[in-house]
């Protein structure tokens, strides 16, 4: 072929290209995250707990076997949106300022959130839900709107009634439910729905962050729906542990030969319990407020199907931490009021609300307030060890759904490609077509962590992360390839070989001295340059006796 002709032909095949591109419209993209919600609850991961939307959406998508977040509901949320590890974004724990860069509990302005940079790439942007990376104050210079999105429906603090929650806000006003029949699973739901009426099928995509605050305690639901679930649970958790075990390894969200662990020293034997009618009302109101959550999530789907939408959307499905261990000491109501997270402490008529585990009192309704324990949690997060809190699997392991027809061809497909919140940020970007900015606003911003997960989308081997790290209360981890390193605050390092033994059950430190030497200085190393400080370190002198006390 003559140069003159090659060329031709090359401008003519980049025209078509252009023009193809130029006839796709971006993408609108939904992440929807749940809020304790473990490994194990809903059924594409192996729960007998009903989610036919999730279902659906696993049956058209593609899940990931080995996702991460952070083993917090605050740190999660920070790094979800700023693409970097918490500490980066200021949130090391929870909200209170200590005066050091990792740990001022306020999301900072040296981090730029996913809406931020999807507004300026020419996205409209909603949110619903939890908030939870900003103080609980009337200050609002941090508050979703002042963070890159338009409109706002949800509550600024984490948790909180169902029936009444506290720090309701629409946009940037402190509102009441405002209906006889508020229930805060089912109004999400409704704004989500709304924001996608109002704001897709114009020229402009839609980024929409809905953020669930199901199945988080305080255990309510609808009494209608925890009937569906109120004989379930008579065998126990160690009946659900194993039956959930079964169901995983036959869909592939595990491998065969990951055992199930053994039950945890705090979790009796089923058979050697009292109050077996209150424990199986626990995890039968648990249950039910997955079913709402999964009721909603078929509320967004309906709606960008009537929108003629659904092709054209990423929709992504995650949860914030493992299943929580928390218990809930029963307290009065002059005990609960100094606890903010604890409001309001009557109901919306007047009727004191009964906090804490109180095996006398049955938890779902508005005047209760109650936790379902590590027993349950222990079973949410089959097969894994430990809990929120911590960084052994239990504690970190997230499913993600991933819902995108135009792009996921290999429909109810599974990936075992480790990924990590901090993927999310840089996922978004790439689906968008922009650029993570060096500067926002006059800031200079701590570049990027994450990479996208844009090509297992598309059933491709992507480039990984060397490792990834995490810290959270002095639990310490890190994960290179197979191999992960960790420990619990005060203990000793551990080494798994995850690909053999995911449940960490066959601690090889002492056998693989040298890999656990590089491993932990590769650790210290992040930590270094990530803001983490030894765990309470960074707490004021008195602080730190306080906390000491209260361990003690």
């Amino acid at each position: 072929m003559e140069r003159r002709q090659f060329l031709r032909a090359a401008l003519g095949t980049a025209a078509i290209a252009n023009a193809t591109a130029a006839a796709t419209p971006r993408p609108n993209i939904i992440l929807i995250m749940a809020d304790d919600l473990g490994f194990s609850d809903i059924g594409p991961y192996g729960s007998e707990i009903a989610s036919p939307a999730l279902d659906a959406l696993a049956k058209n998508g593609l899940r990931f076997t080995q996702f991460y977040n952070t083993a917090r509901c605050c740190p999660t949320r920070a790094s979800l949106m700023t693409g970097l590890y918490s500490h980066q974004a200021g949130i090391g724990h929870m909200m209170n300022d200590y005066h050091r860069p990792g740990y001022r509990g306020d999301l900072n302005r040296t981090s730029v959130t996913i809406a931020e940079v999807l507004r300026t790439a020419g996205y409209r942007t909603a949110m619903c839900g939890k908030w939870h990376v900003t103080p609980q104050t009337a200050d609002n210079h941090n508050w979703p709107l002042q963070r890159g999105f338009e409109k706002y429906y949800g509550t600024i603090a984490g948790g909180g009634s169902y029936w009444d929650p506290n720090t309701l806000t629409r946009d940037n006003t402190p509102i009441k439910p405002d209906k006889k029949d508020f229930y805060y699973t089912d109004e999400l739901g409704d704004n989500a729905a709304k924001y996608i009426d109002e704001l897709t099928g114009k020229t402009e995509p839609l980024f929409l962050y809905v953020a669930f605050t199901a199945p988080h305690w305080p255990m309510h639901a609808p009494e209608a729906t925890i009937n569906k679930y109120k004989d379930r649970y008579r065998a126990g958790w160690d009946a659900l542990r194993a039956e959930r075990h079964a169901r995983q390894k036959k869909l592939g969200v595990v491998k065969t030969k990951w055992e199930l662990s053994p039950r945890a020293p705090e979790v009796p034997k089923w058979d050697d319990i009292p109050n077996k009618e209150w424990q199986i009302r626990r995890m039968a109101v648990y249950a039910a407020m997955i079913d709402h959550l999964d009721q909603n999530i078929a509320k967004i789907v309906a709606k960008l199907k009537a929108k003629n939408q659904l092709d054209n959307t990423l929709i992504l499905f995650l949860a914030d931490n493992g299943g929580c261990a928390e218990g809930m000491g029963p307290r009065t109501e002059a005990d609960a009021n100094p606890n903010t997270s604890i409001r309001p402490v009557k109901t919306r008529d007047g009727r004191p609300v009964q906090v804490g585990n109180d095996p006398q009192v049955m938890p779902g309704a508005d005047d209760t307030y109650q936790s379902y324990g590590p027993e349950w949690a222990h079973a949410s997060n089959t097969p894994f060890r430990l809990y929120k809190h911590f960084v052994h699997e239990g504690g970190i392991s997230s499913p993600l759904i991933i819902h995108w027809p135009r792009v996921v061809k290999a429909k109810n497909s599974l990936t075992d490609q480790p990924g990590h919140l901090i993927d999310i940020m840089a996922t978004c970007i790439d689906v968008a077509g922009t650029k993570y900015p060096a500067e926002y606003k006059g800031e200079k911003i701590t570049p990027l962590e994450g990479k996208s997960l844009l090509p297992v989308f598309e059933g491709k081997k992507r480039q990984g992360h060397e490792a990834i790290y995490w810290e959270h209360e002095g639990n310490q981890a890190i994960r290179m390839g197979n191999w992960k390193l960790v420990k619990q605050h005060g203990g000793q390092w551990e080494l798994y070989d995850i690909d053999n033994d995911r449940s960490e059950l066959n601690n090889l430190a002492a056998r693989e001295a040298a890999r656990v030497e590089t491993m932990s200085a590769k650790w210290q190393t992040w930590a270094d340059r990530a803001n983490v400080l030894p765990w309470q370190s960074w707490l004021p002198a008195g602080s730190q006796q306080k906390q000491k006390k209260k361990k003690a």
